[in-house]
């Protein structure tokens, strides 16, 4: 295995998280030395979920509280740092976009600013989302694109890319940022999320429900995948600073689709069928999103490994055996 986070010092902000626990345990199977951001307790998260809080330092507060930062960054000498922190859910961005903003925004610029001010700081990862490109006729989303992002989540994610190149550019600081597909595996805690909640349903025997009217169209990206091009991308830091790359899989489905195959995967095509909660598009939201991942297989030789079915597969083995 790459030795190359072995003995490393590393932070992850969001690393209770679903996709922050992620990347830890796969860091810390690597031998790195991780301190992770908490900010809520809450009675299952991805951590826990993943038994790792025992592996790491855990350290309770805010990513836009810059003395934290300073201080986090500077007592644990920390050499690389990942920035998941964020409000991640576009429902809960429409209801609340302040909150949303001062977590995805100002958590942002506070944290790389404590970054260009740590010495011992060399590779920051900062994790956008396809969202940041908002509507665009022409798809996959490619990252020459303009960020046309309009709803608040999505402005979120435009501004996070926005204020990572502007510090690469501006201070030199080295940094990259990933814009990626819609993330799914194991240890998920929030199961309104459509692949953990219709799982969920379909194990308990109930018709899964879709809170739309099952045609928006989207790229899903497993979790290993995803976790190995953050890792690429730090590695590769030199060659990767101030840029910003797509990770997807460039095999779209509408959520109607994706909720049928997780049905017929669990064996319930006969006696399942999902509930559409809408019979029109849902306001605020884009219809139909998913990336064109050339450039970073061009650049660093990474592809999506896992096919849809399979990480499906691996997933309803996670939840069956550690949720049910």
């Amino acid at each position: 295995m790459n030795s190359f986070w072995n003995g490393r010092a590393v932070f992850v902000t969001g690393g209770s998280g679903f996709v922050g626990a992620n990347l830890v345990n796969e860091l810390v199977a690597r031998g790195a030395n991780v301190v992770c951001l908490q900010r809520d307790e809450t009675k299952r998260n991805s951590l826990d979920l993943l038994k790792l809080r025992d592996k790491v330092t855990v350290v309770r507060g805010s990513v836009d509280d810059f003395s934290l930062m300073s201080r986090i960054l500077n007592e644990y000498e920390v050499d690389a740092v990942f920035h998941l922190a964020a409000q991640a859910l576009v429902g809960a961005a429409n209801r609340s976009p302040v909150s949303t903003f001062e977590s995805n925004i100002r958590g942002t610029y506070i944290l790389l600013e404590a970054c260009r001010s740590t010495q011992t700081v060399s590779r920051v990862v900062v994790a956008s989302s396809d969202k940041a490109y908002g509507s665009h006729d022409v798809l996959p989303y490619h990252e020459d694109f303009k960020l046309n992002a309009v709803y608040p989540y999505d402005v979120s994610k435009a501004c996070t890319d926005l204020i990572s190149m502007s510090f690469a550019e501006t201070f030199g600081l080295p940094v990259a940022v990933t814009r990626s597909a819609n993330i799914y595996g194991p240890a998920d805690a929030n199961i309104s999320r459509i692949i953990p909640g219709t799982i969920l349903s379909v194990l308990n025997g109930e018709r899964p429900i879709i809170r739309s009217n099952g045609t928006p169209v989207r790229d899903f990206i497993y979790t290993e995948d995803i976790v190995a091009g953050y890792l690429l991308l730090s590695e590769r830091i030199d060659d990767a600073a101030g840029e910003a790359f797509n990770f997807g899989t460039n095999r779209p489905i509408s959520m109607i689709d994706l909720a049928g195959k997780i049905i017929h995967l669990l064996g319930r095509d006969g006696d399942l069928t999902p509930k559409i909660m809408l019979t029109s598009k849902i306001r605020n939201e884009i219809d139909a999103q998913y990336l064109g991942s050339e450039k970073v297989a061009e650049r660093f030789g990474w592809k999506a490994k896992v096919d849809l079915d399979e990480g499906l597969l691996r997933t309803i083995d996670w939840y069956r055996e550690n949720w049910i």
